[in-house]
């Protein structure tokens, strides 16, 4: 009879840098098994036990079929360069990729998800400063309208989801007094941490109490 693992096996889409990376190394610290997902995971300067890296296209059918099996949960952590694409468009990678995951998701059984969007995604982009909103439509609107339909993609789904979704992101040290916004009324953009961000992930991420929602994050 085969044994029972008892430390669960985490699969990390976009795991080598920001949001991801520090996912990645808060999931270790915790004894998980984690598999950290993309393009260059090979070239990750980052070792432990219990890590597993693979390189792989998020938007190929195939490259995530593979990764999923056997995963207990995934944390899908997409980001795009801040380069002249991120301004011009067209960007699907979000909706695409998040699609490619679900599909495959249902098909090896595994449930549990937590995507990281971003505050100005899904009905959080009505909570945007009336002043913030020409810069941010102008640098940011392209990544965030398929934000937004990566979120109904989401919401859409069976799947047991969280979407998180951080203010305007910092390299900082971990600070724990960040906010949770889980409530409309509340929601408000601020600097957040890439390692608090981990932190909440990491916390939330076996916590039924946050299926279904999409709190925001900020200091």
């Amino acid at each position: 009879m085969p044994k029972k693992r008892e430390n669960k096996r985490i699969v990390v889409i976009g795991g080598t840098r920001g949001i991801g990376l520090e996912t990645v190394k808060a999931l270790v610290k915790k004894d998980h098994e984690v598999v950290a997902f993309s393009r260059n995971a090979l070239d990750l300067q980052f070792e432990d036990k219990n890590l597993t890296k693979i390189a792989g296209n998020a938007t190929n059918q195939e490259d995530v079929n593979l990764l999923i099996k056997n995963a207990d949960a995934v944390v899908q952590t997409l980001g795009v360069p801040l380069s002249l694409n991120l301004i011009t468009g067209p960007i699907d990678l979000f909706s695409t990729a998040t699609r490619v995951l679900i599909s495959s998701m249902k098909s090896n059984n595994v449930k549990r998800l937590v995507a990281v969007t971003g505050f100005g995604a899904g009905d959080s982009e009505e909570k945007i400063h009336c002043l913030q909103k020409v810069p941010f439509n102008i640098i940011f609107g392209h990544a965030y309208r398929d934000k937004s339909i990566q979120e109904e993609c989401i919401k859409r789904s069976d799947l047991n989801w969280t979407i998180v979704r951080p203010g305007v992101l910092t390299n900082l040290p971990f600070r724990e007094n960040y906010s949770i916004r889980v409530n409309k009324e509340d929601w408000k953009n601020g600097f957040i941490s890439r390692a608090a961000v981990a932190h909440y992930i990491t916390q939330s991420l076996y916590d039924s109490k946050t299926y279904g929602i999409t709190p925001v994050l900020a200091n």
